[in-house]
């Protein structure tokens, strides 16, 4: 039974928590475009993985429950604390600043494409009145950033124990 709560984590964290540190780097790339729609998407879509991340963490309590005594390993375990404390930094960064700002670049692009939008020229595919700064996108940048250094220093623990 440890096997398969060894793999359902594993797993769980490749196909959950990739595509959350990888969908608002996606964004990004909406933003520059100027596609609103898919921002407000990938808005959606991050807040969900965000969610289901959960499960990579039931996963590993199972896991750490389950594992040998003479591990003793618990959620004091300095290694599992710090990786814990990692993950829900990274998922606070990635819920309450990268997926507003997403949502907020969304709104801006839809100002700027709809009704009464300026007549400028685009530059790199997104028009005079919503550039990438005015969008968030900073914001969306450096949030994403530091909550993916953050999922990385927790698979470095899962991997190192130290």
């Amino acid at each position: 039974m440890d096997t398969l709560f060894n793999v359902l984590h594993v797993v769980s964290a490749v196909f959950i928590v990739g595509p959350l540190a990888i969908l608002p780097m996606t964004a990004m790339r909406a933003v520059r475009a100027g596609n609103a729609s898919q921002v407000r998407t990938l808005a959606k879509s991050t807040t969900v993985f965000s969610g289901l991340s959960l499960l990579v963490v039931l996963f590993g309590f199972a896991v750490m429950g389950m594992s040998d005594p003479k591990y003793k390993t618990s959620i004091t375990t300095p290694w599992i604390l710090w990786s814990i404390v990692a993950y829900v930094i990274a998922v606070g960064i990635t819920l309450f600043l990268v997926v507003p700002s997403m949502r907020r670049a969304a709104d801006a692009l839809d100002g700027a494409t709809g009704p009464g939008a300026s007549a400028a020229p685009a530059v790199a595919g997104v028009s005079a009145a919503a550039t990438p700064t005015s969008t968030g996108y900073p914001a969306i940048a450096a949030g994403s950033g530091v909550a993916s250094l953050l999922l990385v220093l927790v698979v470095v623990l899962m991997v190192w124990k130290p």
